[in-house]
């Protein structure tokens, strides 16, 4: 444990150590005198001027007491609505303003500003300038022609200067305007031209000379320069509190050095300009809450950098600590688990810089606030998938697997005699011959104290019982038959009646599938375990004898093993194993203790067991193949299974989650823990999975048309963090656990994506309705395949992920916005599982699913180039089908 703790701290100190190797540090050149002028909106919030957002004279006038100290002079763009207000409290703290009248397409309020900026101008002495306009002729509002007879009319009431503001290439362009004006009020933005920080001021600098040479002798002034603080790049440029301060300190340096007239833009953060794209709240030298953004002297840095850097730090720690909690953890393991933790830390501190430094409309906090929501069970399904490749690949050997050569002992009692086992296979129109080969396997069983219960429910037509009944009388007095009609709950219910059938002496109840023949050493190996009184229950795994009957089935059931070679070894260490039924001894003494078969979930087999683990019984499992069973026979069949898994698992949920509260059941930490985990890293990922994406699909159109980018460190990157993750966990422990090959594994990984839409609609079914009929699992090789498509709606939502993330990129490209490439990116990645069922949907309807057309494939290559045809490997254990005829399934 000291080395443990060792590996905690030293974790930790890297984890501060980077925060203050990588703590940004710029210098720049003081600025020391007082700026000329700056342009002020006197609006607070987000609401917009033309509507609900009037200032008040207090306000103003603390506004003036904090600019006073900064600047001499103030550039409006309105004299109404309230702006008004400005010039004579300005001229309290000795402020000097040009006045502005905002002109657009609206005749009325043209006239009401210009009205009103005439009226400043005459009865305020600390006025200085007129401006008519503010970038009209860009925005297509006016002609030159129409601005310039505003401007001539203006310049006759009053006796200051009078020109409007515009982008500098209108000026360069309309020359004749010049011609109206007392000077020219050019507008120089390089952000918005995709100039680099590094270029902003020289680019500024060269307008302010061409502007110059362009009119001699006419008063130049840069009316508008600024660089924004947050949002969006914009192609080359970036916007950045470290970049606005250098620009701004580095411009105002050559600004007075070359005696050039400028205009700060702005004074004032205005959070209401969240129409003007992400940056537009962001361009002034004060946050919104009247505190500056940046020192003019000294090097630049976040002053909020260290407390970043605690938050960082203490999160790491905070999560780092369930780590002393595990069995023996090794160092590598406790490194790596320590080191995502902090990695967590610094992305919970990314969130709090994010939040603090930016403002809200209740649409975007709201879609924020969502966002974060989701991205926490992510966060939480992630760190969990960590914690297992740590565990497999760094930690232990597991301790508590039972190994074929730790169970093959005598399967005798303390009094020398054989425990009885009675073996109960239920069935339900299931073929004949397939559950005669079933019984045959039984009556193979090397033990020999057993009876094996066949319950055949809900099944009238003869053609399925009365073979087997015949069959159960010609294996011997040790196979009981029942064929039950009318039978209530499902599967549990059939299972009720074995029970009652079950001779009084069986201390085992042994469960397997009507498809699965079992080896004879399962009970001389598996029975011993029960030597120990505390042992309720031990399982072996499912695995599948068809795998080799097309390619399909081949990477279905390599998506089966990994369940049963990963998830099932580790939930072992913590006694919280998934009962799946097939495959499954039970003391008979657990199951009555924990009520027996219940009806009211479809998943019977795993709600039995999770009661007898909450009664304290100790579970053991083993990955040996004591049996095989056949895989579904189509597509369709196999996302009916996982439904049925998953609304039950959801059933399941909803009937014990009151037993996982403290003192309500016999559970551990760890296994309150394990389940909780199991049930979020399955049905939480694969909804959430669907959820965000059909979101993020919503949000398409506001990203691409709206002007508003998705912030991408703390919303999309931990999205593509996760599926990384997720990638990396099914390959590292395949290929550390499951006995499968690359190609098997590849298929297996696109298997499981496949379900994701399936489990999904799982757990919206379980939300809304409390029962769904049990659906059986069509197996054995004669079951039709459906006319429908199996993936249509997977394939619609799969395409509009891939529209839209081509709808994206097209519409970026002209401002080339990097987060907006990260959410095209992030549509791509989530669309792999629906296109993932898409692609096994067509697989199995094409030539390709058969293994021959592999082998004729290459006979046929091998021959083209000349080369003696290669044997292709096949799939030893090949077996015939069926044959029987089969009865539709039940819904």
């Amino acid at each position: 444990m000291r080395a443990v703790v060792a590996v905690l701290l030293f974790v930790t100190a890297v984890h501060a150590g980077m925060w203050g190797a990588l703590r940004d540090k710029q210098q720049a050149p003081d600025f020391t005198g007082v700026l000329p002028s700056v342009s002020y909106a006197p609006f607070e919030g987000t609401g917009h001027p033309d509507v609900d957002n009037i200032p008040s004279v207090e306000k103003i006038r603390a506004d003036m007491k904090k600019l006073a100290p900064l600047t001499r002079a103030i550039r409006l763009y309105s004299s109404t609505g309230g702006v008004e207000l400005v010039p004579p409290i300005a001229a309290e703290f000795g402020l000097k303003v040009t006045v502005g009248a905002w002109i657009d397409k609206n005749v009325e309020r043209n006239e009401r500003e210009i009205d009103a900026a005439i009226n400043l101008a005459r009865h305020n002495s600390n006025v200085i300038g007129v401006v008519v306009g503010n970038e009209t002729v860009y925005r297509g509002e006016q002609k030159v022609e129409d601005l310039i007879e505003l401007i001539k009319r203006v310049k006759k009431s009053v006796n200051v200067p009078v020109t409007t503001g515009e982008i500098w290439n209108i000026w360069r362009d309309n020359p004749e305007l010049a011609s109206y004006v007392d000077f020219i009020a050019a507008h120089v933005l390089p952000y918005w031209e995709n100039f680099t920080d590094k270029q902003a001021v020289d680019q500024a600098v060269y307008i302010y000379q061409m502007l110059r040479d362009k009119f001699p002798g006419k008063r130049i002034m840069i009316a508008e320069f600024g660089w924004p603080s947050a949002g969006y790049n914009l192609k080359s440029a970036d916007p950045g509190p470290f970049e606005q301060a250098v620009v701004l300190r580095n411009f105002v340096t050559r600004a007075e050095a070359i005696g050039m007239e400028y205009n700060i833009v702005e004074a004032i953060d205005q959070p209401w300009k969240f129409f003007e794209g992400g940056v537009g709240p962001y361009w002034g030298i004060l946050n919104a809450e009247r505190e500056p953004k940046f020192a003019w002297t000294g090097p630049v840095v976040n002053e909020n950098y260290w407390k970043l850097a605690t938050i960082a730090v203490l999160v790491g720690i905070l999560m780092s600590l369930p780590i002393l909690r595990l069995a023996q953890p090794t160092v590598m393991q406790a490194l790596m688990l320590s080191a995502a933790a902090n990695g967590v830390g610094a992305w919970v501190a990314t969130v709090f810089a994010y939040w603090a430094g930016h403002y809200f409309v209740f649409g975007s906090a709201f879609a924020l606030t969502l966002g974060l929501i989701l991205l926490v069970p992510l966060v939480l399904i992630a760190m969990a998938r960590i914690e297992e490749i740590a565990a497999i690949a760094f930690g232990r050997n597991p301790r508590r697997l039972l190994a074929k050569l730790q169970s093959a002992e005598s399967a005798v009692s303390a009094d020398g005699a054989f425990p009885k086992v009675s073996i109960h296979v239920p069935a339900y129109f299931e073929p004949p011959d397939m559950l005669k080969q079933t019984l045959d396997a039984v009556s193979r069983l090397d033990y020999p104290n057993f009876e094996c219960v066949v319950i055949i429910n809900n099944t009238p037509d003869p053609a399925f019982w009365q073979p087997i009944q015949d069959h159960c009388r010609a294996l011997g007095e040790r196979f009981k038959f029942i064929n039950a009609e009318k039978v209530e709950g499902f599967k549990a219910g059939a299972l009720r009646i074995a029970m009652a059938r079950t001779a009084a002496d069986a201390e085992i109840i042994g469960i397997i599938d009507a498809d699965y023949v079992v080896q004879p050493d399962w009970l001389k190996d598996l029975v011993p375990v029960f030597a120990d009184p505390r042992v309720g229950l031990v399982q072996a795994p499912q695995d599948h004898r068809d795998g080799d009957r097309s390619l399909m089935h081949y990477i279905m059931n390599g998506e089966y093993a990994g369940f049963f070679d990963i998830g099932m070894i580790q939930r072992n260490e913590a006694n919280a194993i998934i009962v799946h039924g097939t495959m499954c001894l039970i003391r008979r003494a657990a199951m009555d203790m924990a009520g027996g078969w219940a009806g009211d979930t479809i998943c019977e087999d795993t709600d039995l067991g999770l009661a007898i683990i909450e009664h304290g019984w100790l579970t053991h499992y083993t990955n040996h193949r004591y049996g095989h069973g056949l895989l579904p026979d189509t597509y369709e069949a196999f996302k009916k299974q996982r439904h049925r898994w998953a609304y039950g698992g959801f059933q399941i949920v909803k009937k014990h989650w009151r037993r996982f509260l403290p003192g309500a059941s016999r559970l551990s930490p760890d296994q309150r823990r394990e389940f909780a985990l199991g049930w979020l890293n399955w049905l939480g990922a694969e909804s959430l999975g669907v959820l965000v994406a059909i979101l993020n699909l919503i949000w398409v159109p506001i990203v691409a048309f709206a002007d508003i980018a998705i912030p991408d460190r703390i919303l999309t990157l931990p999205i593509i963090a996760s599926f990384v993750v997720s990638l990396v966990h099914f390959m590292a422990l395949y290929r550390l656990r499951v006995p499968v090959k690359w190609g098997q594994m590849l298929g297996a990984m696109f298997t499981a994506m496949s379900v994701q839409w399936t489990v999904s609609r799982a757990v919206a079914n379980g939300l809304i309705t409390e029962h769904l009929a049990f659906a059986r699992t069509s197996k054995g090789g004669f079951s039709l395949m459906s006319v429908e498509f199996q993936a249509f709606w997977e394939a619609v939502i799969g395409v509009l992920l891939l529209v839209g993330a081509a709808v994206l990129v097209v519409t970026n490209s002209q401002k080339e916005v990097r987060e907006i490439y990260v959410f095209a990116a992030v549509l791509v990645l989530e669309s792999l599982p629906f296109l993932s069922a898409v692609a096994i949907a067509i697989l199995e309807n094409s030539r390709i699913n058969a293994f021959s057309f592999w082998r004729n494939t290459g006979v046929r290559t091998a021959e083209l180039i000349g080369l003696r045809p290669v044997a292709m490997p096949t799939v030893v254990g090949t077996t015939q089908p069926v044959t029987s005829e089969i009865h539709p399934e039940a819904s």
